[in-house]
This record gives C-alpha cells, structure tokens and sequence, in this order.
C-alpha cells in the first residue's frame, strides 16, 4: 500500500517538509527473512507461517501458507508415522530464504519437521515445485530451535565424474534436536543415490559432534567471494564460558572435503569491545574510503573496486552501544594464509609435511586432521569506525559519486545515513514509519540504487529517501555534506550527479565539502547614494541612513545564479544617529558625506562647493558651558567654548531665553541647541530636604541654605537676610511602640524633625528621666531550639553547641548559660530543658592503677634481669639469644597489648573515615608520575610530572605533528626493538638512563599496552636466554640493570593499580598511619629524626626524654569559634607542634590541600597579649657554641592552652619569625648550631664508646634496653602488619590477572630450560613482584595516597620491607649474636611469612590460565580508561631527546638490519629529525 507521509529533511539550519509516497507492505506475522530476486526485482518475505511474492513496489502478488502444522518436538517426520505423539498445531518459523535464480526457484526451510526444506516458484509462491518429508534426516536442513540462526549461500559443486550441480551451502547453531553439522553443502536435484536437499559431504571434521555441545554458534552472514565461501558468525569459547567471539570462515567453493576450512578471529573496537556480530554487508568502498583506508595504515592498500566486510557488533547482551567495523578481504585473506602457515611451520601443528605444501595444496588436503581454527593472537583487528548509542541490527552500504555511505539500522527501527571519510559521522535519518521495532539484519537496495528496503517484525517499506528533494538554494543542499545531493547550477536545483545534464562541464554540479557555491564576492562602486537613482523610492527607514536592495544574477532568466545586497545611502539621514552632534554624526559616515556649515545639512560629496562644506575633524563645535548647575527660580547666564568657528565669516549674536520646571526629582539633565546641543544640569534644594537638618547636609556644590521665613531649603541667592545658622529645635511626631515592660530592656522608635543626620547629632535621650542608649541595631527575641549533645560526661568539659534563631541578638557579656537548662538574654530568661547524664560501667580506680603499674614494674624488673644476664654472658650461642629472645617478648606482652588498645582507641575514629570512603587514593596519573618519574633526579620538577615543554609557539603545530610521526615509528617492533639494544650498548647510557628511558617508553606506548607487553616479552625471552646461557639464571631480574627489567617494574604498577584501590590499599594505609600514630605517641628529635618508639635500631632515639602529653585548643583565625584540641608533646618543636595541628584540623584534606608548616604561623594567648611561637628566636637556650630549638615546654605552655593558627600570606624562615629589626635577625643567623633533644656531638661520644672493647657490655646490654622497645612497638602494629601481608599474599579470587598471567609466562619459560630448577623460578616470581613492586609500594606511601611520609615513619617501613623481602626468599637466616636487630625483632614470624609466600606462589600456579586474549582485552581496558590523562606527548619528545642524542648510532643499526631497510625505518627516522630538529639528512 502507499503512505502519504510528511517526511522531514534537514539541510544545514533550514528545514524543509515535503511529501512523498512511501512504499510498504504489513504482515500480519512477524517477518524472519526477507530476499530480492536480482533479475526482476521481486521481494520476498518469510514470515511467520507464510511466504510472500512482492512486486518492487512492494504490492502483493501471491502469497503462500506455511503453518501452522500439526508437529511435536521430538517427532520425526512425516507426522503421519505412529512414532509421532503428542502432535499440536505449532507455528512454522522461516529460518532461511534463498533465491534459486538459474530454475526460477525459491528455496524455503521453516522450523517445522525437523527443519525440511521446500522449493516455490520464483514467478509464482503459490506453485509449490518440491517437497518432501520422507527422505530422512539427511534432508533435514535449518533447526526447531527459534533461537538457532541460519544462513546460505548459491554455489557449484564438481563431483570426480566432471558434473556441476548446483548446491547451496549452510551455516547453522546447534539445537537439541537439530542435525550437528555446522556447515553442510546441500544439492538441489536428485542424482544417484542422492537427493534433493540431501548434504553431499559427510567426511568434514567440520561436522563432527564435539564441535557442537562446547561452543554456540550464531551465524550472521555467508556470501562468497572469487571463488571462496564465507560464513560470519560469533561464538561462545565453552560450556561455562558465556563471552562471545567474533570469527569469520573460508573454504574453497570446489573443495569435496572441507579441507581447505579455516577460522580467523574479528576484533572490533578496542580492547574487542565490540564481540558479538549482529549484521553484515559485503560491498567495494568506492574510490575516496578506498584512498581514505589505505592512508590511515590500518588496513593495507585498499582500492575501489576491492570488496570489504562492514560488519556492525555489540557487546555480549548489552545494547548501550554498538559499533561498525571494516575489514578489506584481501587483508581477511593474508590473515588467514598467516594461520595456514603457522600450522604448516614447524611450531605448528602439523608435522611431517614438505615447506612448498601450500603452494601445492591452497586448498587443503586429506593430510588436515581438523579444520584450521584461529589463536587469539592470529585475530583481525579493526578500529570502530563508528559508534552508536543502542543496537545496531543491520548495515547496508552505496557508493554514490565515489563517496560511501553507510546505512544503519537500530533495534528501535530507525535507520542512519553514515558518511563513511576520515572522520565519519552520522548526517541524517532515513525517512520512513519509525515502528519501535528492531530492524532485521537484511537491509538492500533495488536494482536502480535509489531505493532501500527496511524490514521490522511486521513491516517491509521501500523508502526513497535516498533521493532527497531539498530546498531551492545551494547552501541548503550541499551542507549536510550528502554525496546524493548537490547543485546543478544551471539548472538551480538540487539534484544526483546523475540528473544533472551538465555536471561533467567544470563547476557545473557543486557538493561539498570541497566547492562552494557561486556567489558575489563585490561590487564597483560599493555603494551609491539615493539620488544616484530614481528607482528606490524609500530609501532609508528604522532608523538606517541606507537601504539594502538585494542584486541577483539569473540563468536563462529563471535560474537564480547568486545574489547580493547593495546598499543605497541617504547623507541627510546620518545625522539621526546622533541628533547631538550632527555635523560629526554627517562626516563620520562610511558614505563620504560632508557638512554644509550655512545651511547646517548633510549631504552627498560634493568637490565644487569646498568652501562651504567641512569633512572629518573640522565640524564647528561649542563645548565646556559654564556653569553646568543651575539652581531653580534663579536667573542664570550660561557660556559656551567655540570650536572650528573660522568657517562662518560672520557670527550672530543671538541671545536665548528659557524657562523650565522641576517637579520629581533634586536634579535633571536640560538640553541646548547651540548649532550642536549642550547639556547642563537643573536642580531644586528644596526636594528631598524638607527640614533644616537635611537641608544642612545637602552637597556643598549646590549652596542649598535653609531659610527661616520661607521655612525651606532654597539656593543661597534666593535667601540673602533670613539665613539660619542654627537649626530648629527637634520636634517628634510619633514614639513607637507607645507601650512596653516595666523592666525595660525593648526598643523604642522616634520619628520627628530635625533629629539630626549622624549619631554623633544626638546627645542624650531619656524616658521619664531614664537615660537611653542609642542603638543602631534592631533587637529581636531569642528562640533556642536544640542542644547537641544531649548528654555528656560529669567531669565536664563537654562542648555545647545551642542552635535556634536570633541568638545573635546579644553580646557574649550579655549570655549567661546554665547547664540547668536557662538562658539569660539581658532581663529575660528562657527554659530549654534540663541536662541528663548517663551513667557508664566505669572500672574502678583502684583496680586501674595496680593494673597499669605491675605491668610496668615488671616490665623494668624483667630488664634489668635480662641486662645483668647479659652482661655476665657475653657469648651466649644461638640458642640461648633465642631464647632470651623470647623471654624479652613474654616480658612486655603486657605492655603491648595496652599499647595496642591505646592504638586502636586512637584509630577508631580515623577507621571510620576510611569506612566513609576517605583513603586518600591518588588519581592514576599522579600515581604513575610519581612511580615512573618522582625518583629521577629533577624529582617533583620533571618534566613528565610538570607536563610544560619550552616549544616555540610557532613550532607546536610542526613538532606535534613530528611527534605523532615519532609515534607510529615506535610502533613499529623492529624499530623499537632496534632503539633499545642501540642505546643499551652505549657505554654512558648508565642505569639512571635505563630506568628514566623505559617509564619513558611505558607512557609513550600506554595508548598501546598489548604492544608494550609483546615488547617487553620479547626482550625478557633475550634477557632470560643470556642469564641461563651463562649459568647464573638466579640473578635474573634482581637489579634494574636493562630497560625491560624497569619496563616490567611499570607494567606491574599499571596493572596493579586497579587491585591497590580496591583490596591492598586500605591495609597499607591503615599500616602507615598506626606507624605514624605510635611514633609520634613518643619524642621524636627534629634535627637527628630518631624516635623513642621505631622499629628501626639506627633510628632509635637512646637518651630517657622527660615528656608529657599536652591537649592545646586550637582556634583556626578567620574560621569562626570552634576548636579544635589537639594532642601534643610539650617537648615537641613549634614545627612539629603545627605538623600535628595541621593534621588535626585539616584532617578531612589530602596533605597537597594542607597549608605547610611553612605557611601558618602559631600564636599563645595565655592572657591579655599574644606570643608567636617560633622554633627559634632571641630567647632560645644556648649551651656553648648550640642553641637549643623552641619548645612548648621552653614557652611553658601549659595543658588545655589556646593556641590560634593564622595562614601567613608568605613563608618565613624559622629563624625570623616575630622579628622587629633586622640585627636580631642577624645574630641568630650567624648561630647556626642547633639541636632539638640530643646534641648531636653527644651522639658521636656515645659511638665512639660505644666502639671501644672496654664498654662493649655496657654497650650490649642498652641496647637491648633498647630492644625492649622496639619489641613493644613491633607488637603494638603486629595486626597491621599481618593484615597487610595477608592482603598481597592471597591467591583467591583477588589475584590480578597480570600476576597469573606473568607467573605463568615464567613457569613455561622455565620448562624449556634444563638449569632452571623449582627454587629459581621463585627466585624469578620473588623478583619481578615482591621485589620489583610491592617493596616499593611499601616503603613509598606516597606514591599510592596523597600523604606525606617522614623520615622516622619511612625507617619502620624500611623495616617491614626488609622482612617481607626476607620471606620471599628461599635461604634460611640464622640468628648469632651479630644479627642485626631488625632481623632479630621478626624473627619468630619469618617462618609463617615464608610459608604464606610459598602458598601464595602455589595458589596461582593452579589457578585458571589467563589467555593472551584476556590479558590484552584487559590491558586494552586500561589504555581506554587512563591514556588520555597521560602526558603522552612530553614522553615522545623526550623520548626524542635520545634517539637525537644517539642518532648516528641508531642509523647505523637500522642500516645493518634487512627488516628496518624493507620499512625504510631509517628514512622515516631521518624525516622526523627534519621535522623536529632540522637536522641535516640524506633527504
């Protein structure tokens, strides 16, 4: 039937509504498949229990019914057999439809009957030419299953004899009841002892049961191709496995055997986003995507007339987006020969055979055991060329004047015209009867190419909105950039190419984006003046001294060729753009007018009357009126300046009077025309000032004075004898409120005359002889309406905060707050309730002291005993230091366990911020900054970190463009590969070099890192070789030493990072900060950083410091009144002091949004004046040639002290900081010797005694004083330690990917060797992870949260990381009395460490492999998600910096290389060094 429907077409910013006929035909079933007979357009559809004859305008001719029959599942046919039972009318879905062309027959397979097949006439469905249902399961073609897809081809088959049949070869899924062939090849006739629709090959392993049960298929697509058949399809890799792959399949159209069946794997999108295939279409890209896809490198040489596979795929079952893909066959070929091959090498598969087999056998032989499948690595890559929101269902594609244009439609049945360029982009939508409803996967077109088919679940319409009728001018039609739509210009229409009579004449036929449109680019003259013409009669208007009149040039006097405006001007109008000054309104003009000075008119230029006529800056002009106020009721003469007056020989003298009036407002602006017009200001004293109060404050410029007998503020001159000097006496009209309290304390308003104008007017006021103060504010009622918190503790000290409206009414003097619940606010008083307190299960007093201090007492006993026995044993054997040993750690179990509760009370609050989400992760750029490039030697100022290059402005564009060059180059293994091995046989490029040169290349390459990961496996295989070669395999990967060795230091920290946020990070963080909780719980000497509670022995701080714990209460300046209390040591420095207030206050910030140290100053106020606190001043102690740093204690600032931190607007020096004059200045500078808890040549005695073999008891024996303390801290942060080991050393489900993938790569490069056992393959994981990533993590907080890490804090992780790498080892360490003490402190866990290590390494080894495909699917997942935040264009210039630094070199070698001459590597090395640095090349 025909639809009259409005179809709407856009063309740049017009749109443009047209009616046209659309063809379409409804079924009244859904449609599963619908085909055109080439030869005479007819349009078949199988539907849903019938098969419909269409003629190419979609009007039914015939039809056919198909169902329902009477079937059952497991019935095999035909139905009239007693095995058939259970038999019910069941709908016949049409699972293929295939046009027979060369008998004029339609091939039809349903569903019902086990999938039998039938042949109709092409001329007429109703003709039923073949069926039959008693043939057996040999003629059983498509599937039951609804879910089961099909797909077919025409083809020829040659049996041995010579005959050709014609057959059609099949693709189908697997259904429970189907036949198990996946590919089958069925004859249409009947011959011997076949017959019709029987499958003719049986011997292919194609066909063959195992292959059906593991994988789902879904085939797509099957076409053929210069003398090959293709099936496209996805499938799933196994019974568990749900994950779809795209594959597409070839064999030879005369191969008997299927022998010649191969597989090659699709990828489309990055990372194969986009698995699963949905439609596809096979067509030439005409001439400019041809050109456009060969330039691009992506996908070989492609010329016009070559065919390409469009393919459209979605992710597995997830329609959010969908993408198109191109694969030129001709690449699709090579591939697949690159399989053969390597199946044919000797890695490959097949054994035995002569190398020239492929050569003799191009399609197979009976040597194949099995059909030749794809490895992922094998697979065809191609970019999304396109991507849509939904799913993409179908594609369809023409060529239209060398362009192409892709059709897509969608599962909301729209369809989108694409044009396919370097940078495609959906232009419009094809217009038709958007249902809703999925569009099926066969979009074509009729024989003429100007009409497209679209079928849905019910609908089939012919649109022919291929052909658009856009609007009648040319900017319009060539906009949208619609290779169908151009203008033929002299017939001035919108049109093809091919309707254009002369479009092959030069300009004829215009389309963008390359032409433009005819137009007028100028006129001569530009412009003409009004009475230049008698045609325009209305020649200015709105305003405008010009008219626009439009110019057109017609072809053949009807066709509009261009147009343009021109203008006709009007000289007397230009003075209504500025009535003011109109002579410089009239020259001013882009007209040319001139002024006449007699008659005061503008006019055309006129050379002959020069004398009379002014032109630009020669307007006469009258300025400056004197004077510009003019007071009201007085006379006033008014003067003017004169300007350019010489052109009037004679001047009148004329003298004007005039009169106005003021009514509204004090002041007004009064025009006078003079020849131009002036402006001078009116104004009246009385508005506004109707007392003498008012009157007096008037501006003194208008000499307003109040006079007595008129009663009024008027002009001085208007009131010459009754001036007043004093004003009235006040007079009041009005009290309000006219009542109140008693007690007062309300507001009162008076309203009169002559009050005065400032407060300072007012001397006293009194009610009934009661004094008042006056206020300027308001007063207003309290209103509380809660407190919080509602209870607290009976000790006090409990912060109240009371909320409700108006408690700013008062001053804090004012308030007076009871806890019994009454507020006072002056004389009222308001109830909010009472306090109440809970009582708490509270341990008794006498029961905590004696609990604290036995365990202390025992403690000090227990060492004293351990100290005598040590000094009278000096050479006690292993053992016994064991076991003494063990007596320390029983001896202050105690002791630990308290620390450890003080710790977690400590940390409870900081555990919820974590639970809350605030671990202070870095983002990952500045996590990869910091791990790649915070340790070279310009640290936080490197260049990759800053991200700023010195490139001249007008260089950027040639050195981007150079640098992207660079980067293809890159890509490029032989070069790479060669670039490497160059610069690592340079003697100076050392290890700094090295490790600077590979973080380099890992963000240069991270757009890529399936690439970088084949890179860095390569160069490992070479790395591993030369190790086990000579014979000290262990030592591999111990030391940075090559590139590859850092290159797999920054893969391990990019594949990591995912696995850091979300499982080991929070037990890292939580160990840093209970280190940095128990450390500073104790004194820590700022100058020497050694502490009283470490882990590490050489940071230990040996002298007893007498401290105790303050509680300041800080008030942040500027930030309101709250507080906060902070804890702190009062023998803590003032630096150390605000460190840990920062922390306090600011704790909800990363540390890079802190203020530093440097920036706040500290202020104590512990009376009515402040004292800044500084680490040194003029009252700092000195001992000798020291001065001691300042101290709470040095300031005797006392517990509970407020204390104010202020922001400085810039850093001082510690040592001038509240400072007056610049001697003192001086004088602490010139003391430079300074200490904070022990003098530092103290320390140098102690190690000096402590050297001598006389003290050497004495010298043991404190140290293990000493010991007792580093055991206690070891056993306050054991569970931190533990929890953080057990999070790295977890092979369940947790285990990244990458450390499965590259443990394994290790395992199997380890078989291959004969010297590598079981204990250097440990060796090698110990290595390349522990060692190579987690060590570094863990002595580097910073490099994973935005912290900051001191010195003592980075001894105790010093620590912890020394015992992790000693677990990891394999060697046992003995303990003797030399050991060093932080091996000693974890000794007795190294045990359970080492056994955790050896799990974990056995956990993974039995883990689930992790392919090569899901490994770059993974690694294809990062380079998306975190590329482009990387400074990739900084790394590829300093990237340069060393292929420049040894380019010679690098030239020599590609030189020598046969790979690098066949790329001509060198030449496009040298052109990239023109580029970048002109540097003078062989070109």
């Amino acid at each position: 039937k025909n639809n009259l429907s409005a179809i709407h077409c856009v063309f740049g910013d017009f749109t443009v509504v047209f009616t046209e006929a659309l063809l379409d035909f409804s079924s009244i079933t859904p449609i599963n498949n619908v085909v055109q007979d080439p030869r005479s357009g007819r349009v078949y559809l199988g539907a849903v229990n019938t098969i419909y004859q269409l003629d190419e305008a979609l009007r039914e001719e015939a039809r056919t019914v198909t169902g329902p029959k009477e079937d059952a599942r497991t019935c095999t046919p035909p139905v009239s057999t007693p095995y058939c039972q259970d038999t019910k009318p069941s709908p016949n879905v049409n699972k293929l439809l295939l046009v027979h062309p060369s008998n004029g027959s339609l091939i039809v397979c349903g569903s019902r009957y086990r999938g039998i097949c039938s042949l109709l006439n092409l001329s007429n469905v109703e003709q039923q030419l073949y069926y039959s249902d008693s043939k057996g399961e040999r003629t059983y073609v498509a599937s039951i299953e609804d879910g089961v897809a099909v797909v077919a081809v025409m083809s020829t088959y040659i049996n041995k004899d010579g005959n050709t049949f014609n057959v059609f070869l099949v693709g189908k899924g697997y259904g429970s009841l189907d036949s198990s062939k996946l590919i089958s090849t069925r004859i249409l006739q009947d011959y011997r002892d076949w017959v019709v629709f029987e499958s003719i090959i049986e011997a292919s392993t194609v066909q063959a049961t195992p292959f059906v049960p593991k994988y789902l298929h879904d085939f797509r697509h099957a076409f053929k191709e210069e003398g090959f058949v293709y099936f496209l399809f996805s499938r799933t890799m196994g019974s568990t496995d749900n994950k779809n792959f795209t594959f597409v399949s070839r064999l030879c159209e005369d191969d008997p055997h299927y022998y010649s069946y191969t597989e090659l794997q699709l990828n489309c999108g990055p990372g194969n986003r986009y698995n699963k295939v949905q439609a596809a279409y096979v067509a030439s890209p005409g001439k400019e995507l041809a050109r456009g896809m060969t330039e691009s490198g992506q996908y070989g040489k492609v010329l016009a007339w070559h065919k390409v596979l469009f393919m459209v795929a979605s992710p597995d079952d997830d329609g959010a987006d969908s993408a198109l893909c191109m694969y030129p066959l001709n690449t699709i070929n090579e591939r697949l020969v690159d399989i053969i091959s390597a199946c044919y090498s000797d890695s490959g598969k097949i054994a035995g055979i002569p190398k020239d087999t492929l050569n003799n056998y191009k399609c197979g032989a009976d040597f194949l055991p099995s059909p030749l499948a794809s490895k992922p690595e094998f697979a065809q890559q191609a970019k999304a060329v396109i991507i849509r929101r939904g799913l993409l269902t179908a594609v369809a594609i023409a060529v239209e004047n060398d362009h192409t244009i892709a059709f897509l439609g969608n599962s909301l049945g729209e369809v989108y015209k694409v044009h396919l360029t370097a940078n495609p982009e959906v232009y419009s939508q094809v217009p038709g009867d958007t249902t809703g409803k999925r569009v099926n996967k066969k979009l074509f077109f009729d024989t003429s190419h100007s009409h497209l088919y679209i079928t849905t679940e019910k609908k089939v319409q012919s649109s022919i909105s291929v052909l658009y009728r856009p609007p009648d001018n040319c900017q319009s039609c060539v906009s949208p950039w619609d290779p169908y739509c151009g203008w033929c210009v002299l017939e001035g229409r919108c049109t093809r190419r091919s309707d254009c009579q002369r479009a092959e004449e030069k300009n004829g036929w215009l389309w963008s984006p390359k032409q433009q449109c005819v137009k007028i680019v100028s006129f001569n003259p530009p412009n003409l003046s009004c009475k230049k013409t008698q045609q325009v009669v209305y020649c200015t208007g709105s305003g405008n001294d010009f008219v626009a009149v439009p110019i057109k040039i017609f072809v053949n006097e009807s066709v509009e060729l261009a147009t343009r405006e021109f203008n006709f001007y009007n000289c007397s109008a230009t003075v209504r753009k500025a009535e003011s000054t109109p002579c410089l309104s009239c020259v001013a003009s882009p007209w040319g007018c001139q002024w006449n000075t007699q008659d005061h008119t503008c006019r055309d230029k006129d050379d002959t009357v020069i004398s009379i006529c002014v032109q630009g800056a020669r307007c006469p002009q009258f300025e400056n009126p004197d004077p510009v106020l003019i007071p009201v009721g007085f006379k006033t003469t008014i003067g003017f300046e004169g300007i350019n007056l010489d052109v009037y020989q004679v001047l009148e003298k004329k003298i004007m009077s005039y009169i106005f009036s003021l009514e509204k407002s004090q002041e007004t602006n009064v025009l006078f025309y003079v020849k131009d017009k002036q402006t001078v200001t009116l104004y009246s004293c009385s508005l506004g000032r109707e007392d003498c109060s008012l009157c007096k404050n008037a501006d003194p410029k208008y000499r307003c004075v109040w006079c007595v007998k008129r009663k009024s503020c008027v002009y001085e001159k208007l009131c010459t004898n009754d001036q007043g000097t004093e004003c009235p006496d006040p007079h009041i009209t009005d009290i309000i409120p006219r009542y109140g309290p008693v007690r007062g304390g309300i507001s009162v308003t008076i309203k009169g005359s002559n009050l005065g104008i400032h407060k300072e007017d007012i001397k006293a006021i009194s009610v009934v002889g009661v004094p008042c103060i006056h206020q300027e504010n308001k007063y207003a009622d309290p209103i509380a309406r809660s407190v919080h918190p509602a209870n607290g503790s009976k000790a006090g000290g409990t912060v109240i905060t009371i909320s409700g409206f108006n408690l700013d009414t008062a001053t804090r003097e004012d308030i007076d707050v009871n806890v019994g619940g009454v507020i006072k606010f002056g004389n009222g008083e308001w109830v909010v309730g009472s306090v109440h307190y809970e009582s708490n299960n509270e341990v008794p007093l006498f029961i905590i002291i004696p609990a604290v201090i036995i365990p202390m007492l025992l403690i000090i006993l227990v060492s004293v005993y351990c100290y005598r026995r040590k000094s009278q044993q000096a050479e006690r054997e292993y053992e016994k230091v064991k076991h003494q040993l063990e007596n320390l750690e029983e001896s202050v179990r105690d002791r630990c366990k308290k620390e450890f509760t003080d710790l977690m009370i400590e940390m409870e609050d900081h555990t919820n911020e974590l639970s809350e989400g605030r671990i202070p992760f870095l983002d990952y750029k500045t996590y990869t900054d910091r791990v790649f490039f915070l340790p070279s030697k310009d640290g936080a100022n490197d260049v990759m970190i800053t991200g700023k290059l010195d490139i001249p402005e007008a260089r950027k564009a040639i050195v981007g463009q150079a640098l992207n060059q660079f980067s293809n180059l890159l890509n490029s293994k032989t070069f790479l590969i060669n670039f490497i091995k160059t610069l690592e046989g340079r003697p100076d490029f050392n290890a700094r070099a090295k490790v600077y040169f590979a973080s380099l290349l890992t963000v240069a390459l991270h757009g890529k890192l399936e690439y970088y990961t084949d890179i860095m496996r390569t160069l490992l295989l070479e790395l591993m070789g030369n190790y086990v070669d000579s014979k000290n395999p262990k030592l591999m990967l111990r030391r940075s030493e090559t590139v590859v060795e850092r290159m797999l230091c920054n893969w391990m920290s990019i594949c990591l990072y995912q696995f850091l946020k979300d499982s080991a990070g929070e037990p890292l963080y939580k160990l840093f900060r209970a280190i940095k909780h128990q450390t500073e719980k104790g004194p820590v000497d700022a100058r020497v950083k050694k502490a009283k509670y470490t882990l590490n022995d050489t940071g230990l701080l040996g002298d007893d410091v007498e401290y105790c714990v303050l509680t300041l209460q800080v008030l942040v300046h500027g930030e309101g009144p709250d507080v906060t209390p902070v804890k702190v040591l009062n023998c803590d420095t003032v630096s150390q002091v605000k460190e840990k207030i920062i922390e306090a206050v600011y704790r909800n910030l990363p540390y890079s949004q802190r203020p530093k140290v440097d920036s706040v100053s500290l202020e104590w106020r512990p009376g009515s004046t402040g004292q800044i606190l500084s680490d040194l001043d003029l009252t700092s102690q000195k001992e000798g040639r020291w001065r001691r740093i300042n101290t709470l204690a040095h300031y005797n600032v006392r517990d509970n002290a407020t204390l104010v931190l202020s922001i400085v607007l810039h850093t001082q020096q510690n040592y001038d900081q509240n400072q007056d004059n610049q001697e003192e200045r001086n004088a602490l500078l010139e003391d430079d010797k300074v200490f904070h808890l022990v003098r530092p040549d103290e320390l140098d005695e102690m190690k000096s005694k402590r050297g001598s073999m006389k003290d050497k008891s004495m010298t043991k024996a404190i140290t293990e004083i000493y010991l007792t303390r580093l055991l206690s801290v070891k056993g306050t942060l054991q569970q931190f330690v533990d929890d953080f080991f057990r999070s790295v050393l977890c092979s369940g489900s947790v285990v990244p990917p990458a450390i499965k993938y590259f443990f394994d790569f290790l395992d199997e490069q380890a078989l291959k060797h004969d010297n590598v056992d079981e204990e250097t393959v440990h060796i090698w994981k110990t290595n390349s992870l522990p060692l190579r990533f987690w060590v570094n993590i863990l002595k580097n907080p910073h490099f994973t949260f935005d912290v900051h890490v001191t010195e003592v804090v980075d001894a105790s992780l010093s620590v912890i990381a020394q015992t992790f790498m000693d677990a990891c080892t394999k060697t046992e360490h003995k303990l003797s009395r030399d050991s060093p003490s932080n091996k000693l402190l974890y000794a007795k866990e190294i045990s359970t460490y080492k056994k955790m290590v050896d799990d974990y390494y056995k956990g993974i080894r039995q883990m689930v492999s992790v392919s090569d495909q899901d490994m770059n699917t993974h690694l294809a997942e990062v380079s998306r998600t975190h590329t482009d935040k990387l400074n990739t264009q900084v790394a590829l210039h300093q990237l340069y910096q060393y292929a420049s630094k040894y380019y010679d070199e690098i030239i020599q070698s590609l030189d020598e290389d046969p790979a690098a001459q066949s790329k001509q590597l060198t030449l496009r090395l040298q052109r990239i060094a023109a580029a970048l640095e002109n540097k003078v090349t062989d070109l």
